[in-house]
């Protein structure tokens, strides 16, 4: 049996553009896609922590280094600049190889500087 797994995410990125007038996507500095494991034109899943607003897309670079998350086309209406939002891609992956996966799990603070990263994420507690 295939089931869709969290790959990889970016936690907790803070908007720094919203496109209206370009053709779509959301552009992601490419150290981050890098370290969180998010490739070119990957679909992935917005999660907007400030409205609520959960949306899919598609990544594309932006330049190395510059810290940018930006919501591009349709989408740019379900994110500001500064609201803060979890990036994530799935993958499909054989039950059987569940045992041994771990996704990659990026931690960024408010200029998306990566705080930290992990593999795994606590149990919740009542």
């Amino acid at each position: 049996m295939q089931l869709t797994v969290l790959k990889c995410k970016l936690h907790r990125a803070c908007v720094t553009h919203s496109e209206l007038d370009y053709e779509g996507s959301c552009a992601i500095d490419r150290d981050l896609m890098e370290s969180s494991g998010i490739l070119p034109y990957e679909q992935i899943q917005i999660y907007n922590i400030a409205n609520g607003e959960r949306f899919t897309t598609y990544a594309i670079e932006a330049e190395r280094g510059s810290r940018i998350i930006s919501v591009n086309g349709a989408a740019a209406h379900k994110a500001s600049p500064g609201d803060r939002v979890i990036i994530c891609a799935y993958a499909g992956l054989d039950e059987a190889k569940m045992a041994s996966f771990k996704p990659s799990l990026v931690y960024l603070n408010e200029f998306n500087g990566i705080t930290g990263t992990g593999d795994t994420t606590a149990t919740q507690a009542v």
